[in-house]
């Protein structure tokens, strides 16, 4: 499976978009400071994920949804999730 995910900073409120085939594994990089774009604002919360089966699915959804348009709309979606 593949998984399209959202973390929220719980630094900087800031939220990050990414996609993973291990989301377990890729969250705990994102708050071991593992991974160079995210290590400045964590700790990070797992706020949304979608599960894909195809990886050409999963990297067209991620794309989706960091577009101005997609993303505003998950935001307002996920508007209590966010709210820490």
């Amino acid at each position: 499976m593949f998984y399209v995910y959202v973390l929220l900073s719980t630094i900087n409120k800031d939220i990050y978009i990414g996609f993973t085939e291990d989301l377990k594994n890729r969250f705990l990089l994102h708050n071991e400071g593992k991974v160079k774009s995210t290590k400045a604002y964590k700790p990070w919360i797992l706020v949304y994920y979608e599960a894909y089966k195809s990886k050409k699915d999963v990297t067209k959804r991620e794309k989706e949804l960091k577009l101005h348009k997609a993303k505003d709309f998950l935001l307002a979606h996920l508007q209590y999730s966010l709210k820490i």
